[in-house]
């Protein structure tokens, strides 16, 4: 197969401030807001993984069939940080990374510290 150019993805790479902190401890809230996310998106998920810590923070991590979602949480200093990648193989995702990202923004009502988007 010839190598396209777009064809291994879009990765987006964000750390994020978080005014709320419960939402930096409530995973299951996370999780019923990914899944919904993933649906409307008609991306298949392959699984999840994650794990809680003593002070209520996550890290949480997706395997998609198209890639992964992948976030860790700091409520003690109020930020999160999050890679979202989707690739290409069956169609152009770029567009689902970028609004997934910003979905993700507005569910946690954060600021954006800093944002870094690869063309894989």
């Amino acid at each position: 197969m010839e190598k396209q150019s777009n064809l291994l993805g879009l990765h987006q790479l964000l750390t994020l401030e978080v005014s709320n902190s419960n939402k930096l401890i409530d995973l299951l809230g996370f999780v019923s807001f990914t899944d919904n996310l993933l649906v409307e998106n008609q991306l298949e998920k392959v699984g999840n993984t994650s794990f809680v810590f003593e002070n209520g923070s996550f890290t949480i991590a997706y395997c998609l069939k198209e890639s992964h979602i992948c976030i860790h949480t700091w409520p003690e200093i109020n930020t999160l940080t999050m890679d979202v990648y989707l690739c290409n193989y069956s169609q152009d995702n770029s567009n689902k990374v970028r609004s997934i990202a910003k979905d993700f923004i507005a569910y946690f009502e954060a600021n954006i510290v800093k944002q870094i988007e690869v063309e894989r």
